[in-house]
């Protein structure tokens, strides 16, 4: 994998738009490029198009929508800004993040009605950092029901995804432009396309161990639940073309990953009531802060597991979730009739078990918050029969990665926009801030979702300016 010096050898064919990445990311940009009339092709790696989105819940934030009006949810683009900084320290991209909230809800309602995406507003809960209910997701609930909406879109619409087509180079002249790539089939067979622009659509380096541990060696061995494909291709590039990059140790980690079922467990367990043990039933954070860097403290914990415990109350509201229902058929989810009955199924020390049990009571009683700062409803309490589930933290994808402007161009290390290369999702520099804990739930499809989108139109926009400039006398 390399950046090759630009001759004039011919390309085997050629096409004005490439994009890289067939993931919610790369189909969002290729549906807005086509509205705009360009053609193009999406340079897929794997047999069937999939990436990290199918491995996520699915959910996307959007502000001022449709479908918040209808259940009666007022919100707005500058207050979903404001959360997504407040949880990143204000170290993001302003502009980048006034970008992603004011175009998100035109964005989702666009594919809901445009591209038939079925978005709902998921109901019930705030994940930590929202203000308000601004998740939106398809009626399962899972990352690959939305992954297979978005490839019906992207069929209905006559797109052109090469798939077992491994983008290996990248053909560079001397005034940074790309002028093509080589791509190589699984038997070893190669073949190279020329293009006026491409997308780079291609997510992170989270399935790169030696960029995981140079960048994030607090979860070098953290299990990574992302796709394998996501290798850091887009940041090398960019790097070798002289681009800036920002935030390499930002990323979204997960403290809640069923083990040794390797099934997501919604967090909605926690933002309900629920709770997390380590093996001596004993709390050691507040569950509500984050699950991205709870990550990072379940990892912390003897066996580097905790449990999660909960009661029928949240176990009934969770049958909501595919991936819940999934890990309960798979055996993951235990139930017991009294506290006794889980400590001895767990092998949980019982006293430290109640203990933990009064202390919530008692600070729900008072109204008080405990010594990590977690406030406890007393109608959200826990009480027999209780579920729990083993889990262990996970890298999911990596947030940091290549600088690019409002227009999705990304930028060398003066500022300056590269020629014609674009960049979104998990290869642009997120909106997560410099680490693991500035991760505001759904950052990551609104990058992909949102920012595809805008570079999808703003290639559009560049090659409709080519043509207009080449027509002139």
């Amino acid at each position: 994998m390399a950046i090759i010096p630009y001759t004039h050898d011919g390309f085997d064919a050629h096409l004005p738009l490439l994009i890289i990445g067939a993931g919610a990311c790369g189909l969002v940009a290729a549906l807005a490029a086509q509205e705009a009339g360009v053609e193009l092709a999406v340079l897929e790696r794997d047999s069937l198009p999939r990436g990290s989105t199918a491995m996520s819940s699915g959910f996307i934030p959007a502000a001022n929508t449709r479908f918040q009006h209808e259940l009666g949810v007022t919100d707005s683009a500058e207050a979903m800004a404001e959360d997504i900084q407040k949880k990143n320290g204000f170290e993001a991209d302003p502009a980048i993040v006034e970008l992603l909230a004011s175009q998100s809800g035109p964005t989702i309602e666009w594919l809901a009605d445009r591209h038939g995406v079925p978005f709902e507003l998921v109901e019930g809960f705030l994940y930590p950092g929202h203000r308000h209910l601004r998740m939106h997701a398809t009626p399962r609930r899972t990352g690959e029901e939305l992954m297979g909406a978005l490839l019906n879109a992207a069929e209905a619409a006559g797109t052109d995804i090469l798939t077992q087509a491994r983008v290996v180079d990248l053909h560079v002249d001397s005034t940074q432009r790309v002028r093509g790539v080589t791509l190589e089939r699984p038997d070893g067979s190669r073949e190279s396309i020329g293009c006026d622009a491409l997308v780079l659509a291609c997510n992170g380096y989270g399935g790169n161990p030696e960029l995981v541990e140079r960048y994030l060696p607090t979860l070098k061995h953290a299990l990574y639940y992302g796709h394998e494909g996501n290798q850091g291709d887009a940041l090398l590039w960019g790097q070798e073309m002289g681009a800036s990059t920002k935030d390499l140790g930002a990323c979204q980690g997960h403290g809640s990953l069923a083990t040794p079922h390797q099934t997501l467990i919604s967090w909605a367990l926690m933002m309900q009531g629920g709770i997390q043990v380590n093996i001596k039933g004993e709390r050691f954070s507040n569950e509500h802060g984050g699950y991205s860097e709870q990550a990072a403290k379940v990892l912390a914990q003897p066996e580097q597991v905790a449990w999660n415990l909960y009661d029928a109350r949240i176990h009934e509201s969770a049958q909501a979730f595919e991936d819940y229902r999934n890990a309960q058929e798979s055996g993951a989810v235990r139930s017991f009739s009294t506290l006794e009955e889980m400590a001895t199924g767990l092998k949980l020390p019982l006293g430290a078990l109640q203990a933990t049990i009064a202390q919530m009571q008692q600070h729900a009683q008072q109204q008080t918050a405990d010594a990590f700062g977690r406030r406890f409803e007393p109608a959200n309490l826990l009480k027999a029969p209780y579920y729990a589930i083993r889990v262990t933290g996970a890298l999911f994808h990596t947030q940091g990665g290549l600088e690019v402007n409002r227009k999705a161009r990304v930028l060398n290390t003066h500022g300056q926009a590269l020629p014609n290369l674009f960049a979104a999702g998990g290869a642009a520099r997120g909106v997560s801030g410099s680490n693991d804990s500035g991760y505001l739930s759904g950052n990551g499809l609104l990058s992909a979702v949102v920012l595809g989108a805008v570079a999808g139109k703003s290639a559009a926009e560049l090659l409709h300016l080519k043509l207009s400039s080449a027509a002139l006398p």
